[in-house]
């Protein structure tokens, strides 16, 4: 893709009180894509959105969405852009039609035009079946579905969700997962802040890690797994065997594997070495193995690789300032 990113944010900072939020943020994300950001509890992700969004400002840095400075222009940008947080914002006492129309109203509508929007919604997003009903009868991925599409009545050209499956059962987290699909097929850009890996893994282009207010690597989901390589896995026919087969995994890969019962694991760059060399030097070593793979790692070995914190984990004092 050529051209500036349609978010593209530059050396952000942001500190609250005491707590350094943004420490030289910088993100770039492509036209027409998903991007995933991912980072512990209070690593900076929805101080960066709010930003993006111009909720907050920054204390210094630059940022631009959609070809406009979200600080000069934040008129511009609002004008291009949607939002969803981490709570659902709609109104449980009126109904899914009455909470679209309304807000199509503030978004400053004609009234006609308000009403067509929020029936092609809730058409588009398999709502259009409950839409006269009261929102507090909904179920809670029928409400964040709502909230989602309520950030959708301009079309936006870039749509921000923050965390936007948190507390869902895995059912409604894959409606909403379909209407992320959906919104990208047809060109809106998603920046997607989340704490589950595996929704970043399936839904991202682009994979942006942020921890302690920085972003710490980017890139697709498998060029990030394959930056920490794959993994030899061997399992043993005796774990009595064990110091045998480590020291033939440490000879040719040059690292110590760890046991778990009767399975070695060891990180292996990739291409290092041959399955078949493998077999041959356990069997010279008279190792007998059931199974011997090699294994990609997950997403989730990948954060902890970069982070040294398991997903959504963070210390106390490190917690994220809610503004």
């Amino acid at each position: 893709m050529t051209g500036e990113p349609i978010v593209l944010a530059e050396a952000l900072h942001k500190r609250y009180g005491g707590t350094q939020a943004l420490d030289g943020l910088d993100l770039a994300v492509p036209a027409g894509t998903v991007c995933g950001v991912l980072g512990p509890n209070g690593a900076g992700k929805t101080t960066a959105v709010r930003i993006l969004a111009t909720l907050a400002d920054a204390d210094s840095g630059r940022a631009r969405v959609a070809g406009h400075d979200v600080a000069r222009r934040p008129d511009q940008v609002r004008a291009r852009i949607g939002l969803a947080g981490q709570h659902a914002a709609v109104d449980d006492k009126l109904t899914g039609r009455g909470n679209l129309r309304m807000f199509g109203r503030l978004y400053h509508l004609p009234r006609r035009v308000a009403h067509r929007r929020a029936d092609e919604l809730l058409e588009r997003f398999g709502l259009a079946g409950a839409a006269d009903r009261q929102v507090r009868g909904y179920s809670g991925g029928m409400r964040r579905r709502l909230d989602l599409i309520t950030s959708l009545i301009l079309a936006p050209q870039v749509l921000f969700l923050d965390e936007p499956t948190t507390g869902l059962d895995p059912r409604s987290r894959g409606e909403i997962w379909d209407a992320v699909r959906e919104l990208a097929a047809g060109g809106t850009t998603v920046l997607l802040t989340t704490q589950y890996l595996d929704e970043a893994d399936r839904l991202a282009d682009d994979i942006a890690v942020v921890d302690h207010g920085r972003v710490i690597a980017t890139g697709t989901p498998d060029r990030l797994k394959a930056s920490i390589g794959d993994r030899l896995d061997v399992v043993l026919e005796d774990p009595a065997m064990a110091g045998g087969a480590a020291a033939v995994l440490h000879a040719l890969a040059g690292a110590h594997p760890v046991l778990d019962g009767g399975r070695l694991s060891v990180p292996l760059p990739a291409g290092a070495v041959r399955l078949a060399d493998v077999v041959r030097e356990l069997d010279r070593a008279g190792v007998a193995a059931e199974d011997v793979a090699l294994r990609r790692p997950t997403l989730d070995e990948v954060f902890l690789r970069l982070t040294g914190t398991a997903a959504g984990a963070a210390p106390e004092h490190e917690k994220e300032t809610a503004r």
